[in-house]
């Protein structure tokens, strides 16, 4: 039978059958993080059980950490539920043998950063993450995805997890994105059109001219997101982007090795005529900058759009309406000109170099309005020691940014950079539920180059208009 790129990947990794829907999985690797694992090592000690295969595990400190200015090797972290937190990650970590970025690691940052950037992640891998936002991988041929607390303890013990194998769906985008539109416009623009829960239960696939142009660190933020439409997993087969991003960063592999691994990255794809439960299809032409309005990640429009009076299917005239008084907006309205208090340029969707470079490309000259609080936060020491290499740390503190250590700092209120009650940040994450960057908060998604245009100006722009050289 013809197959789907998702269904080789599950194939290759199945250990067992244990009915119609679930299988035994290999996992290649497992990533941990310091708020998902405690309870799983707990469940270890209590059995009396060991980690079956230490080194094909890495544990990353993130969630918690501070990101304030200063040197690494300083770096503690002051709110003592979270202190307690990564100081048990750390131990469980030594004891079992599993190599740790802690938080005065210089390599150290958000998980979904650190690992592609270090060659661990590759084309037709199996890698499981207590994050939700492991989907990332699928950018690199990967098939990953977020695991349960408990599921963690069982890949600790077993490198293998119980899995329900999901649905197909293809989501095909041709077309050109016009000058002034990213990646993460066209994942919202997605998003908005499919809905929060458009692609529950599914392994989705990414096809089209307009994937084939995007760069992997591009790629990442639209798998990164895809999450946020229901997805259980985001794929885009390998090809010369793919290959060219991984073999530069592999180690430890003989030439003839890595010609080989090319070759077999090469030969992941779904077949021709394979079968995908439900199909998209979309034209980039029409993305345009995009910003949220509500509490979801679907609840978004185009900048020259206004907020629709009547919701979309997916949403309830009760949600939407909940929504909107939640951030104090009103339906109809535009968010061109809406008046910020914060930017945030950071998290797993949007901290990579190239992100900053399109960011210090865009406010070079310019100064952030006396109005607006606006930080950056790389995400790893690699990308931070890069953005300083390249000039582009001094061009945002030139410009009254606030130049951070790595963390997943305001993406989600778990560590010292939380929103006040009220306040509206413009946001490149990935979620903006209420109260996800502070009690109170508002947040809205957009693009990297769109918040630092917004932190310019004290208020959410069009971007196309505003600065032309984007």
């Amino acid at each position: 039978m013809p197959n789907t790129l998702y269904q080789k990947l599950v194939a290759s990794h199945t250990v067992s059958r244990v009915d119609e829907q679930h299988v035994v999985l290999y996992a290649d690797f497992h990533i941990m993080n310091e708020y998902t694992s405690p309870q799983a090592f707990a469940g270890l000690d209590q059995r009396g059980v060991g980690v079956r295969r230490p080194k094909q595990q890495m544990g990353v400190v993130s969630h918690v950490i501070p990101t304030r200015a200063g040197p690494v090797a300083g770096r503690t972290i002051t709110i003592e539920a979270a202190a307690s937190q990564a100081a048990n990650f750390t131990r469980n970590c030594l004891k079992h043998g599993i190599h740790l970025f802690d938080v005065n690691d210089p390599e150290q940052g958000i998980e979904h950063v650190v690992a592609p950037e270090r060659g661990l992640v590759r084309p037709g891998m199996v890698i499981l993450c207590g994050d939700s936002h492991t989907t990332t991988y699928g950018a690199l041929g990967a098939l990953g995805f977020g695991i349960g607390t408990s599921e963690v303890e069982h890949v600790l013990a077993t490198q293998t997890l119980v899995y329900r194998v999901a649905k197909n769906m293809r989501i095909r985008i041709d077309g050109q994105l016009a000058a002034g539109t990213t990646a993460k416009d066209l994942v919202l623009y997605v998003i908005s059109k499919i809905s929060a829960q458009g692609a529950r239960g599914m392994a989705v696939e990414y096809c089209g001219s307009a994937i084939d142009a995007l760069s992997a660190e591009a790629r990442m933020t639209v798998c990164n997101m895809t999450v946020e439409a229901g997805a259980r997993a985001a794929l885009i087969a390998p090809d010369d982007t793919t290959v060219d991003y991984v073999a530069k960063r592999i180690k430890g592999l003989a030439a003839a090795e890595l010609a080989q691994a090319i070759t077999a990255w090469r030969d992941l794809a779904s077949d021709a005529d394979a079968i995908f439960d439900i199909e998209h299809a979309f034209d980039a032409t029409h993305v345009a900058p995009f910003v949220t309005w509500g509490t979801s990640p679907d609840q978004a429009i185009s900048i020259a759009d206004v907020i629709p009076a009547s919701p979309a299917e997916s949403t309830s005239a009760a949600n939407a309406s909940k929504a909107l008084d939640y951030m104090g907006l009103e339906a109809g309205m535009s968010m061109e000109g809406l008046k910020i208090d914060h930017v945030f340029i950071g998290s797993c969707t949007n901290a990579r170099i190239e992100d900053l470079r399109s960011v210090a490309r865009l406010v070079e000259g310019h100064t952030v309005a006396r109005s607006v609080r606006a930080m950056v936060v790389p995400g790893s020491g690699r990308v931070r020691d890069q953005a300083e290499r390249e000039g582009l740390a001094a061009i945002f503190i030139e410009a009254g940014f606030e130049w951070r250590q790595p963390g997943c700092s305001m993406c989600l209120a778990m560590n010292d950079d939380v929103l006040k009650p009220g306040e509206r940040c413009a946001s490149t994450t990935n979620r903006n539920f209420e109260g996800r960057q502070g009690r109170g908060a508002r947040t809205h998604l957009m693009s990297p180059v769109m918040a630092a245009a917004a932190a310019l100006a004290g208020k959410i722009v069009d971007i196309r208009k505003e600065f032309e050289h984007v």
